[in-house]
């Protein structure tokens, strides 16, 4: 059996940080909750306990004030604002569904609590549990109807559940307390856009443009909705108003491109933007504005982007020294899979700014894309002399120096990258902590393997790669399999969809002789194997001969070889036709 190879995320964990409205403020412990009623010397206790924790919480002394507050709440399970201040290291913690149920309870012990039922809110809010989300700021504005802003968070989380018609009441509502405004016309202008009513949306951007009659932007707005509707002759005087207005509104440039487009007038359509590009009097981030917006308009209308490169070489010509154009210029190449030119432009901006991180960054994602790994080497080792604070170029550095096998550099790129990570972002310790325990395991030292993810399960227990490499070479190990079960578990619930995982679960219990549930869960992670794994197909056959099915056990193992995997063990396995532990896995 052979070690399973830990996927590498592309992108690395941040914490999930909840974002409360300015008007919510921080709590301290309040006696008008509803809580079970404690006696004299309890209470003090529970006092003298819950402000040691706020001290500890402002002194930056996080993991000490975390056990305040939890002794705090074993003294009183119902304590509202115990409750609430150790949601926000859940929070921290990347644990938001324990967060949830905390401030489900704060609330439930303390409703009137504005500070409570609105933290809870946005906190659905940023798990996209948008149902939930709305219902809470429903409840909130029954609660404060003096709080008229809080129709805007309520429309926001309609909108995302998608209740559209129910957002526009709330801006409605908004809108009645606080007079019209451009931000809530716009907002509903979009929402009105978005379920096909244009009359409505028309109308919105119409009382704008009376409100606001030197503002070319709602004639090109009532403009465009005209050319949406085929009323060519209305956007025409529309974008005219417009351009008398402000002549120099990069967006009538776009709008009329836009015009002749729907007249069928291509050339016409491409010249208005050259002849933009080409004005001496309009500057280079106007011309941007513009081709950027012309780019957005062929990505919309679903036409070739290679219709921008001359246009983009245009501009290039005229300003051979404007990074930020090779930059965008290098972008516009990869969306039209155009890597090698794309390439050289970003190389380019790294020539001219070595300062700029944003080419650095699109080189190193096309060398992590390719799997380019001399590339991918080059590019972190300059990135980590220009950028020494910047953890990510470790991280991938690492992953380089893992693809060649050279894995005493990456457990000392790791190392040197463990100490520039913030100490609050626990997910990217966890993770450089589970990079060190492949390696070592790599290397052949499992007990600074277990060592290692023992850290990283410190500070994300909830690390699905750890939780699995770690269950697997227990059960390779055949050492404390229930706690291999436990983290397989684990990230069964965690993944439930996930063949290697499910595959996981599957060996551990093969590995404790219950041949029942390996044989449930290895056919569950045959159904849900996207990538056609010999190694799935091969842990079926070991089983079913377990399970007493020997005949298709060895149809199994042949159907492992056929599709590739190449072993010993198996070409034996087949040959006698008995299942033969592959030590060679050890």
């Amino acid at each position: 059996m052979k070690y399973k190879k830990i996927k590498h995320a592309a992108c690395i964990g941040v914490l999930l940080f909840v974002l409360l409205p300015s008007f919510v403020h921080a709590i301290g412990v309040k006696r008008a909750d509803c809580r079970e009623k404690l006696d004299y010397a309890t209470q003090r206790k529970f006092d003298y306990f819950f402000y040691e924790g706020e001290k500890l919480k402002n002194a930056g002394k996080y993991d000490a004030a975390f056990d305040m507050f939890s002794y705090c709440l074993e003294m009183d399970s119902t304590s509202s604002a115990a409750l609430f201040e150790l949601s926000m290291f859940y929070i921290q913690r990347n644990r938001p569904q324990t967060a949830v149920e905390m401030l489900k309870k704060a609330v439930a012990h303390d409703g009137e609590n504005f500070t409570y039922r609105m933290t809870l809110a946005g906190l659905y809010r940023n798990l996209g549990m948008y149902g939930e989300a709305s219902s809470a700021y429903e409840e909130l504005v029954k609660q404060h109807p003096e709080k008229s802003e809080l129709n805007y968070y309520l429309a926001d989380a309609l909108t995302q559940e998608g209740e559209i018609g129910k957002a526009i009441d709330a801006y409605d509502a908004l809108e009645s307390s606080l007079g019209m405004s451009e931000m809530l016309s716009l907002q509903k202008y979009k929402l009105y856009q978005s379920i096909n009513q244009p009359d409505s949306a028309f109308m919105e951007v119409e009382k704008l443009a009376q409100k606001y009659p030197m503002n070319a932007r709602y004639q090109l707005l009532m403009g465009d909705l005209h050319l949406e509707n085929n009323e060519l002759e209305k956007a025409l005087a529309c974008y005219q108003k417009a351009h008398e207005i402000d002549a120099n509104d990069p967006r009538y440039i776009v709008s009329m491109a836009n015009y002749y487009d729907a007249k069928g007038d291509k050339e016409a359509a491409e010249n208005e933007i050259r002849a933009a590009l080409v004005n001496e009097e309009l500057d280079v981030d106007t011309k941007v504005a513009i081709l950027s917006r012309y780019i957005q308009r062929l990505q919309q209308t679903e036409q070739g982007l290679d219709k921008a490169n001359l246009l983009f070489l245009t501009l290039l010509d005229q300003h051979p020294e404007d990074v930020e154009l090779k930059l965008m210029y290098g972008s516009l190449l990869l969306l039209q899979d155009k890597n090698e030119e794309a390439k050289f432009q970003f190389q380019l901006v790294t020539e001219m700014d070595p300062s700029n991180e944003g080419a650095w960054q699109q080189m190193l994602n096309m060398a992590l894309k390719t799997e380019d790994v001399p590339e991918i080497l080059r590019i972190c080792q300059k990135c980590i002399e220009l950028f020494p604070e910047s953890p990510e170029y470790y991280f991938y550095l690492g992953i380089g120096y893992y693809q060649k096998k050279d894995y005493q550099k990456a457990l000392e790129t790791y190392q040197e990258g463990l100490k520039v990570i913030p100490k609050e972002n626990r997910v990217l310790i966890s993770n450089f902590y589970g990079q060190i325990g492949d390696l070592y395991y790599q290397m052949g030292n499992m007990e600074e393997t277990y060592k290692a993810y023992d850290q990283a399960l410190k500070y994300n227990e909830n690390n699905v790669f750890v939780l699995n490499n770690y269950s697997y070479f227990l059960t390779l190990d055949k050492k404390d399999l229930k706690k291999a079960e436990r983290m397989a578990a684990l990230c069964i619930k965690l993944e439930p969809n996930n063949a290697t995982y499910l595959d996981t679960y599957a060996w551990v219990f093969f590995m404790q002789g219950n041949y029942t549930l390996a044989k449930i869960y290895i056919e569950n992670a045959l159904s849900k194997d996207t990538e056609n794994s010999a190694e799935l197909v091969d842990h079926y056959g070991d089983i079913l001969f377990m399970t007493g099915d020997k005949e298709k056990a060895v149809e199994q193992w042949k159907k492992a070889k056929e599709m590739g995997k190449e072993s010993k063990i198996l070409d034996e396995k087949i040959e006698k036709g008995i299942y033969i532990e592959d030590t060679e896995a050890k």
